[in-house]
């Protein structure tokens, strides 16, 4: 297992946004190609059209079969051949087609064990709907197709943050919340943190949904009613959690660096405080999935599309992100399969 190199395969994610030039200049630098064998699921045509707009030199290695992916090089599995039109900064039916095209082969490839992570570029999440996806983003697509149930976590070296409701309406967001929900979020983190992360007894924050966390009712009642008995129920079943913390008082005082992570109730609630202070090298991570998968923390960036301006940090971060959990999961079955490995060599002879 020590000389086996990460397979990470990699999605093209809109073609006619920023995706591709992250990973280009991602992987343009070669001690990239030391740590891992990159296998993008794309086009060599749209590849070489993005590499061309950039004006720089890009070895590649096309293949036809993902699990015989060059060592130290940059492989591409086609997916399509045909040539399709790219429209920088644009959100067109083409573009989110085969976004979906790449999804879908990069999911095939990872559950047959051909590659070994998954990191996708950023999608649009309208122009990407259709028959065959309806979901509100990658992480509802890959919670069905891989049947289990997800947490979006962002991640930056030591500041985690997750949420109870992802992609949905703020309007909904009272609606969805329950107890049970809450408590599933908390379990799928707290083992995350342990599986992914290495964190033999992790500590989790859980935020409240009102501000100031209601104020003993006064502005709200769900953290009475709700989130309270759900951090009740998870304390019960051997979790070390507390709250519920007022959101902006917690992130003010900088209390989140005191927990492994933090559970937020919504989507910007945990996500505006979590990208202004690590944008750039935050890290989306699906946790509770068989499989790993991340991706940055930045959309499709049409704005910039096309400009050779956009940083890599996040998407290259994902890289890294990606290969530590694998190794982490391993060497968590290693000890799961040994508990005797884990211990030094006075706590086995004396206990």
């Amino acid at each position: 297992m020590s000389d086996h190199k990460i397979r990470v395969g990699i999605t093209q994610g809109d073609p006619n946004g920023i995706g591709l030039e992250v990973i280009i200049k991602t992987f343009m630098d070669s001690q990239m190609l030391e740590i891992c064998t990159p296998v993008l699921f794309g086009s060599q045509k749209t590849f070489s059209f993005h590499r061309k707009a950039m004006n720089v030199e890009m070895r590649f290695n096309p293949i036809r079969n993902s699990e015989v992916a060059g060592q130290k090089q940059f492989n591409i599995f086609s997916v399509y051949e045909e040539e399709i039109p790219v429209e920088f900064g644009t959100s067109t039916e083409t573009a989110g087609r085969y976004a979906l095209k790449s999804i879908e082969a990069a999911c095939d490839a990872l559950e047959q064990k051909k590659i070994d992570v998954l990191v996708t570029a950023p999608i649009n999440k309208h122009n990407i709907q259709s028959p065959q996806f309806q979901f509100k983003g990658h992480t509802d697509y890959l919670e069905t197709r891989f049947k289990n149930n997800a947490l979006m976590l962002m991640c930056a070296d030591n500041f985690r943050v997750g949420v109870v409701t992802g992609h949905v309406p703020l309007a909904n967001v009272s609606v969805i919340i329950n107890q049970e929900r809450i408590v599933q979020k908390i379990k799928i983190m707290n083992q995350s943190l342990i599986d992914d992360f290495g964190i033999r007894k992790p500590k989790i924050a859980v935020l409240g949904l009102n501000p100031h966390a209601g104020d003993n009712g006064t502005i709200g009642g769900e953290e009475k009613s709700v989130i309270a008995p759900a951090i009740v129920q998870a304390k019960a079943e051997g979790i070390f959690v507390q709250g519920p913390y007022s959101a902006d008082g917690f992130f003010g005082s900088m209390k989140h660096t005191k927990y492994d992570a933090v559970l937020a109730m919504y989507h910007d609630q945990g996500l505006v405080p979590f990208k202004a202070l690590a944008f750039e090298t935050g890290v989306n991570y699906t946790a509770g999935l068989s499989v790993i998968r991340t991706s940055p923390d930045h959309g499709v960036g049409y704005d910039i599309a096309g400009k050779n301006i956009a940083s890599e940090a996040s998407f290259r971060s994902a890289v890294y992100f990606a290969c530590d959990i694998y190794k982490t999961r391993n060497h968590q079955k290693e000890i799961t399969a040994n508990p005797l490995k884990s211990l030094s060599k006075n706590e086995r002879e004396f206990g």
